[in-house]
């Protein structure tokens, strides 16, 4: 399997905001009433990074997320949590180096992700409450300047230029 074979047959497109490629796989029937509104209770998509695409960028959601590691390459995470601490964790296969099948990123977290290892890394996530495009929002460096100024320097490879 190759990052080419992947992208064609899980029919998956670039991401918009984000870098890397995805699909949405499933949006639940189900409503449930959110902070934000009314969303669906789950939702869940595939999401590649590759080694022509391999940052996800900075950027925050109001629901959980759960990452599901699938296959390829590593994919090692950059976690910020609302009081300014930075975590770090490796979806990947190889549980003896640390690394890890399944990672929750809460709701209110910024995180990134990165491919450090092979042609791509494929994951899938689930959404809870499903996710909408208005309950995401993408870094802006000035803004994570301000915010993070100690973190800063470490983060700053992963924050969209756009």
């Amino acid at each position: 399997m190759n990052k080419q074979t992947l992208i064609k047959t899980l029919n998956l497109e670039p991401h918009p905001s984000e870098s890397g490629y995805f699909k949405r796989t499933y949006t639940s029937p189900l409503n449930v009433h959110s902070p934000a509104g009314v969303r669906p209770s789950l939702s869940s998509i595939y999401y590649l990074l590759s080694d022509d695409s391999p940052v996800g960028f900075l950027h925050k959601n109001r629901s959980d997320i759960i990452h599901y590691f699938h296959g390829g390459g590593a994919i090692r995470y950059w976690i910020i949590h609302p009081e300014g601490r930075l975590e770090t964790a490796t979806l990947g296969s190889d549980l003896a180096q640390g690394q890890t099948f399944q990672l929750t990123v809460k709701g209110g977290c910024w995180k990134a992700s990165e491919l450090i290892s092979g042609e791509y890394g494929l994951i899938s996530e689930a959404v809870s409450p499903g996710f909408d495009y208005g309950d995401m929002e993408l870094a802006d460096a000035a803004d994570m300047r301000r915010r993070f100024p100690a973190l800063f320097e470490a983060i700053a490879a992963y924050i969209s230029p756009a």
